[in-house]
């Protein structure tokens, strides 16, 4: 009820104004850690010790509300903004409303009409069928599946239906995905670089199954003269038989690598890849993703989270090696309330972002709080 006050108050102190049908709330998490990393290779043996932020879940502070306009239609908004908490500085390259700023339409009978920056449908979906719930860095599921490392659309309209009988479907089409890439703005449709998503699952009790789709039409204004789009589909579901939860998934990506989070970890490239945003385009690249994962409670207060990713590239058109990737992790959570929690992860990673002999080993301990 004071998280709802407040942010009331704060909308009215910036609008003038507070509309009684109207509820404004406002939300976060802080998540803070303490970290090592070492990274080695051919040529390079770093580790680094020291704060760490945002693993289980990133650190924000959000504004959400509605508006009940009647007949089961109301307006709804979004404005979430990301932050680190180690430092104070702000996430999303300093965006205010970097992680969603969304408005749009809510009904009861045809689902949810928004328009602005959000995550795209691969990221929605199977965040609920990793058993790192899409976060924790290099065990997230991200890492195999690009589309699904959190990868948010600019100038989005998005469409998601209610669920029917456990069955709900998504569709996005951005006008142009990242408004900060100077090479991608322009006045033209085709100055900018344009993305689709979609997808569809179904969840029904302890089954939670899904399909994604991911696109991206590149600008005129990208140097490349093989023209890639890049398209990424996952398949996958996960069950919980209780006693402990299985997931499950498998992909394919083409002519490039959604979500820059697992790819030139280094600062490396080749001439065949053209980076633009977070993103990077390399015609006739090809990868296959698999992955497998369990969750096991234990008790009613903590979790076990085991997983094993591989993605399989089949050429060295992406950064000029061909190596696959692994990924092992291991995590741990213990619920001090419903509101805070410690964790722990280990991961270790052979052929990081498809280099040849590059290795990756992460230690974490840390705190979240919701708020």
């Amino acid at each position: 009820m004071k998280k709802t006050l407040l942010g009331a108050a704060v909308i009215a102190a910036m609008a003038g104004t507070a509309q009684a049908e109207t509820s404004v709330t406002l939300y976060g998490l802080i998540d803070t850690g303490i970290g090592y990393q070492r990274i080695k290779g051919a040529d390079t043996h770093e580790s680094k010790f020291g704060m760490a932020n945002g693993v289980s879940s990133g650190s924000r502070w959000g504004l959400r509300g509605a508006e009940d306009l009647g007949d089961g239609l109301s307006a709804v908004f979004v404005l979430e903004s990301g932050f680190n908490s180690a430092n104070g500085t702000s996430g999303q390259s300093g965006r205010l409303f970097g992680r969603q700023a969304t408005v749009g339409l809510k009904s009861s009978s045809w689902g949810q009409l928004d328009f602005g920056r959000q995550t795209n449908i691969a990221s929605k979906y199977f965040g609920a069928i990793d058993p790192f719930g899409a976060s924790y860095g290099q065990a997230n599921i991200g890492n195999a599946f690009s589309a699904a490392n959190t990868v948010r659309y600019d100038n989005m309209v998005m469409l998601q239906t209610p669920s029917f009988s456990g069955f709900q479907a998504g569709v996005g089409y951005s006008f142009n995905v990242a408004d900060t890439t100077a090479a991608q703005t322009g006045f033209a449709t085709a100055d900018n670089t344009r993305g689709i998503t979609t997808g569809v699952r179904y969840v029904n009790g302890p089954l939670n199954v899904a399909l994604a789709y991911d696109q991206l039409n590149l600008s005129n204004r990208v140097a490349t003269s093989d023209d890639p789009t890049p398209k990424s589909w996952i398949v996958g579901g996960s069950y919980d038989f209780e006693v402990v939860k299985l997931a499950l998934a498998y992909g394919q990506t083409r002519d490039g690598w959604f979500g820059g989070q697992s790819i030139n970890a280094f600062g490396s490239g080749s001439p065949a890849a053209s980076s633009f945003g977070s993103n990077v385009a390399a015609d006739g690249f090809k990868a296959t993703s698999t992955l497998v994962g369990l969750t096991l409670p234990l008790g009613g207060a903590s979790n076990v989270m085991v997983s094993w990713q591989r993605a399989d590239a089949k050429n060295d058109r992406l950064n000029g090696d061909d190596a696959t990737m692994n990924v092992y992790s291991l995590g741990y959570t213990y619920n001090l309330s419903k509101r805070t929690n410690l964790y722990a992860l280990g991961s270790y990673a052979t052929n990081f972002a498809f280099q040849d002999d590059v290795k990756s080993t992460v230690a974490i301990v840390g705190v979240r709080h919701r708020f």
